[in-house]
Parts: structure tokens; C-alpha cells; sequence
């Protein structure tokens, strides 16, 4: 039976496409069939173009990236402005495919928690919900990642889920008093535990922690 992870984030920029794909590459050298699913890309696609390589391009892009709109705006814009609705049974159903056909999904949102895919019925949030894997937040280390992550922690336990973890991504090279304490202040704060911490232009993760989350 097929297990995933949904990827989620603090925000737009916090690096989800980067650690999806450190992710994906580590548990690929652990020979688990693992592969990336982008259900909707706005504006370029380069996000799932990097879920395909991290894949080791068993897919095509459009297996991958099922929807995608052109203009680069939070999904429920770019579809209005496209006059192009987006069918939620599609990004499930596209899923279900994955799922039958490999070890382990890993499915990247787009923006944050709450970006709307739908009007304010269907978020990022939603979209977990009906997926049902694992989720992890990626946490963009920066003044304000405390306010973003307690958020996004509060918002998914609102709905009934309970984060697996988060992986706090350091967006610049230098680190400051923020940087530094965001960290331990936010695990202790909301419980979550941090799997690992990225560095800036790190090339590899460990796979191990996100074997055990998967059960395998």
C-alpha cells in the first residue's frame, strides 16, 4: 500500500519545492519508490519541473503537475481570471494514480496553508484533508517564522490534523538572533517536533527521519 507526505509551508519562498526534492532524493537512494506530485502549479512550473528531476524523471510533467494555470497568482485568481475551474476530484483522483503506481507520494502545496484553491470552502488545507498522508511543515527560518509557523500549526489542528513534523529551511547564509532561536522557541511552544534543519545550499538530507514518519 502506498504511504506520502503532503508538504506544506509557512509561505510562499519557504522552500517547499527545495526540501520536497532533498526528500524525495534521499529516499530514492534508499531504493523507496518515491516520487513528487504538484497538483497545481501558477505562473511557470518550474516547481514541478524540479519534482520530475528529484523523481529521476519516472514521470512527465504533466503526471506530476496535473493542473496549471498561467498566471502567477494564489490558484483560486489565476483559475477566475483563466475562466479555467479547478476540478478537486482531479488532483484526487491524479493522486490515487500516484498512489497505486509507487511506494510513496510526496504531494507539494502551493503557498501556505490557506491558500484558496476554490473560494474560501477549498484551501491548501482541504486539499490535505482529502489527500489524508503525513504532513510536514517547511519553516523559512526569518524574522516573522514564529508568527507564520504557530499559525499554520494552529490552522491544521483546527481541522483535525496533526503535523508529523517540520524541516526549518535557512534561506540566507548568515544568521541572526531570530534565525538562531526560532527554532527551539517554536518546537516548544507548539509541540511539533523539528526533523532537521536545512542549511543554506545544502545538497543532501538524511533519510532516515522521514523513513520512520513513513513507517518503512
Amino acid at each position: 500500500m502506498s504511504k506520502g507526505i503532503f508538504i506544506t509551508g509557512t509561505d510562499t519562498d519557504c522552500g517547499k519545492t527545495y526540501v520536497s526534492s532533498l526528500i524525495i532524493r534521499a529516499l530514492r537512494a534508499e531504493r523507496v519508490d518515491a516520487v513528487g506530485y504538484k497538483p497545481i502549479c501558477c505562473g511557470d512550473r518550474n516547481d514541478a519541473l524540479e519534482l520530475v528531476d528529484a523523481s529521476e524523471h519516472v514521470l512527465d510533467v504533466d503526471a506530476v503537475n496535473p493542473v496549471w494555470l498561467k498566471t502567477p497568482a494564489a490558484p483560486h485568481v489565476a483559475a477566475m481570471f483563466e475562466n479555467a475551474p479547478i476540478d478537486r476530484e482531479e488532483l484526487l483522483q491524479q493522486h490515487r494514480k500516484l498512489s497505486q503506481e509507487h511506494q510513496v507520494v510526496l504531494t507539494e502545496g502551493a503557498g501556505g496553508l490557506l491558500v484558496p484553491i476554490d473560494g474560501k470552502d477549498f484551501m491548501i488545507a482541504e486539499l490535505i484533508k482529502m489527500i489524508d498522508s503525513k504532513v510536514i511543515i517547511v519553516v523559512g527560518n526569518k524574522l516573522g517564522a514564529l508568527n507564520h509557523t504557530l499559525l499554520t500549526v494552529e490552522a491544521l489542528r483546527a481541522r483535525g490534523i496533526e503535523p508529523a513534523g517540520m524541516v526549518f529551511n535557512n534561506l540566507h547564509d548568515e544568521m541572526d538572533t531570530a534565525t538562531i532561536t526560532n527554532k527551539g522557541i517554536v518546537e516548544e511552544m507548539c509541540g511539533v517536533e523539528v526533523i532537521t534543519d536545512v542549511i543554506y545550499g545544502q545538497e543532501e538530507i538524511e533519510a532516515w527521519p522521514f523513513l520512520d514518519i513513513l513507517g518503512l
